[in-house]
């Protein structure tokens, strides 16, 4: 189920800077870039809101855990060859507290992705909580010592929204709601008690501590990677081009755009109404089976055994027993991920790709990339026409 599309109202250039009051103009993009620091850098969201930052003249500085490790930096280098600013990088970790300050300094705007995302569950939640939370607070209080810093958008999750188990009738998701973490896995306690201690910390500060937090609640996050590295995004198209399961869970998944999910941050950095609010990012909702027979239908002809049949609850249920993923997944099965995007669409004025093409994007770019290997069939991506052939299937 898709949310209706409505025409995006067109925010004022007009930015309120929350330390002394000061109203600052923002204008067009070349006239006036602002030194904005992305943490995380080299991830898959951050990558895409580097690269849309220097495209739009800004001067951009990332954090990275070690600038000498090349596979994971070299990239971020050759996002917008043309860039005005050269991009700089500096080493930062969410745990090292003293490493935040130089590499916030001189800074007028903040986006905080980093975090971490597990591939799988870990034993002891503490290990996803502790750095989520500490991590985005380290960050934050780094912030609070500079006074040329007017925003921060920091990336949380709808998993910080709502993730519980919901039934199909039930009214979609806002802003308002908050997940219950006593009733969700670690990931999406970590990213909810992340968020939480972000708004707390932010209240709480006084004078020329204080700056303005604008937060986006991406779901699921699919759509064409800029790095080589692997993350969760990346491993679930992976596993269904490559069947590393036969059947699929009856799932329903929230999905966005990583392309779309960047530019809500870079639209978060400046808008007026983005301060103080959280922004539901999201496209669709599309059950795992109708992803399968999607990517199926244009990649089954390559050469790729693409998974579409949907398994029965109690097999997902057998599986738990020893299992950790199916595990996971099992308070999820014939559960209805709605979330409402009105602010993403009016406010930040983000309007959402169609899901099959980020869909078929994704996969063509993990094989193009080497995530996923070449079959001898593989033709690569087939233009227009493909296009019309798979949008116009019944999923």
């Amino acid at each position: 189920m898709s949310e209706v599309v409505c025409t995006p109202t067109q925010c004022s250039p007009t930015v309120m800077n929350g330390r002394a009051g000061r109203v600052d103009t923002v204008t067009a993009r070349a006239r006036f870039p602002a030194k904005v620091l992305v943490t995380g850098a080299s991830g898959y969201i951050a990558s895409h809101v580097v690269k849309q930052l220097q495209e739009a003249g800004h001067q951009v500085r990332g954090t990275v855990r070690s600038v000498k490790n090349t596979d994971k930096v070299k990239h971020l280098y050759n996002l917008c060859p043309y860039a005005a600013h050269k991009l700089e990088l500096v080493e930062a970790d969410l745990m090292d507290a003293e490493s935040w300050q130089p590499a916030v300094q001189g800074m007028t705007y903040v986006i905080h992705v980093a975090s971490p995302f597990p591939m799988t569950q870990p034993k002891n939640e503490d290990e996803l909580i502790i750095p989520a939370r500490d991590g985005t607070l380290n960050v934050l209080r780094a912030c609070a010592k500079v006074p040329t810093i007017k925003r921060i958008v920091l990336t949380s999750s709808c998993a910080s929204v709502g993730w519980e188990p919901r039934g199909e009738n039930e009214p979609p998701r806002t802003e308002a709601d908050w997940t219950d973490v006593d009733k969700v896995d670690a990931y999406s306690k970590s990213k909810t008690l992340a968020e939480r201690a972000a708004w707390e910390f932010v209240r709480g500060l006084s004078g020329e501590e204080r700056f303005e937090l604008a937060v986006i609640n991406p779901s699921l996050v699919l759509g064409p990677p800029l790095h080589g590295s692997a993350c969760s995004s990346v491993d679930v198209m992976k596993q269904l081009l490559e069947k590393q399961t036969p059947v699929l869970p009856r799932m329903n998944l929230a999905i966005v755009d990583v392309r779309d999910v960047a530019q809500a941050h870079v639209r978060a950095m400046t808008s007026p109404d983005a301060a103080g609010n959280r922004h539901i990012c999201n496209a669709a909702t599309m059950q795992f089976a109708q992803i399968g027979v999607l990517l199926k239908s244009v990649f089954g002809p390559q050469g790729y055994d693409v998974p579409t049949c949907v398994a029965p609850d109690f097999m997902i249920r057998f599986a738990s027993c020893f299992d950790k993923q199916a595990r996971t997944l099992l308070p999820h099965i014939g559960d209805f991920k709605l979330f409402d995007n009105t602010r993403m669409r009016e406010v930040l004025g983000v309007q959402p790709r169609e899901m099959r093409d980020s869909i078929i994007e994704m996969a063509y770019a993990l094989i193009e990339n080497g995530f996923v290997k070449k079959t001898k069939k593989y033709r690569g991506p087939g233009g227009p026409e493909e296009r019309q052939r798979y949008m116009a299937l019944q999923l």
